[in-house]
């Protein structure tokens, strides 16, 4: 495998926008006809204006949050029922919610705006940010969802929801080597696409002052050293952002993938290095994370992949929430997780 990977500087950036701009057919031939090499991918990444967009909409019932918001991290697995997803949320009385595979204009998903449906359902703000446009229809299991034969939009990516208004958002890209591109790094030929893991960060007020919050998702094709990495690179971002703020950091680390045996997240290096930058863990839930889900069906594999790292707060009421509708069918792959973070 190449080791082209120039990570970026950890800046956060981002134009807040209504909607995204959308690519037009001759970019997307453009692209199908690109060679896939990192150099190219660097290229089109930058020549393409949504991955460096965040789209913001819905509305806040609060002016601010308590002082103890309750906080939901959950990877969507597309997000194949927003509703669904919605009550599950309400259910739990999250304030803050931090998304990860989130669609928006894709066939597999009815081409429908996920994060905006569940806002609304909920009565929330949100920020959306791109991981990847894609250009093909999805995996095979994906495809017996598939409404069309073509992506309105084609973009999947991190989300944000609020009951209260978000301040403040920017969009840290923790790669630009196209790790899902380039030929170099095993890229899926069967599924094109342009893009990269990425962060959104957001301050938003409660009642005891602001605080930052970060939806992001790490490597999966990757070994801990790149998640470790790209965890720095958040970090540091995180820092500049949001100064002396509290901070809670929430999503899908992928840890433990490419970690033998048996997928053991204990051999990452970034629960230490957070340590020893003052974040904290234990506001994450014991237990495995993972489940079977409509699209990915491992019925005997478990990984604990989905985390809380917070400064500045003291995490409790922890859970690990079964990602399961009121008939008992799966909505995702992964449980959500939740805490209550109180003000250290």
């Amino acid at each position: 495998m190449s080791l082209d990977i120039t990570f970026p500087l950890a800046r956060a950036s981002g134009q807040p926008v209504a909607a995204l701009t959308k690519v037009t057919e001759a970019e997307k031939a453009r692209i199908l006809n690109a060679p896939r090499t990192s150099e190219a991918h660097r290229g089109l990444l930058a020549a393409t204006p949504a991955l460096h967009q965040i789209q913001t909409g819905g509305s806040a019932d609060l002016t601010e949050l308590p002082a103890a918001p309750r906080v939901l991290a959950w990877n969507l697995e597309r997000c194949l029922f927003p509703q669904a997803s919605a009550d599950l949320v309400r259910a739990q009385g999250a304030d803050v919610v931090l998304l990860s595979e989130m669609d928006l204009g894709m066939a597999r998903t009815g081409q429908r705006n996920t994060t905006a449906e569940m806002a609304e359902a909920l009565g929330m703000t949100y920020a959306y940010g791109v991981e990847f446009f894609e250009m093909g229809l999805g995996s095979p299991t994906e495809l017996e969802f598939c409404t069309d034969d073509f992506n309105a939009q084609g973009w999947h990516g991190n989300a944000i929801l609020s009951k209260a208004p978000l301040t403040r958002v920017a969009l840290l890209r923790l790669d630009d080597h196209g790790h899902w591109f380039a030929s170099d790094f095993g890229a899926d030929p069967l599924q094109p696409r342009i893009g990269g893991r990425m962060a959104l960060l957001a301050e938003v007020p409660t009642e005891s002052g602001p605080i930052c919050v970060v939806s992001t998702h790490l490597e999966s094709n990757s070994g801990p050293q790149h998640r470790q990495r790209q965890m720095e690179l958040i970090r540091q971002a995180v820092a500049d952002f949001a100064g002396d703020m509290p901070v809670i950091i929430g999503g899908d680390l992928n840890t433990g993938n490419h970690c033998p045996p048996d997928f053991d997240w204990r051999g990452e290096g970034l629960f230490d290095w957070m340590e020893g930058q003052g974040y904290r863990w234990d506001a994450t839930p014991e237990g495995m994370t993972t489940r079977p889900s409509l699209i990915t069906r491992h019925p005997d594999r478990q990984m604990k992949l989905d985390w809380f790292a917070h400064k500045g707060l003291i995490g409790t009421d922890i859970d690990l929430i079964p990602a399961l509708d009121a008939a008992g069918q799966p909505l995702s792959d992964h449980d959500p997780i939740v805490a209550r973070f109180y003000r250290d």
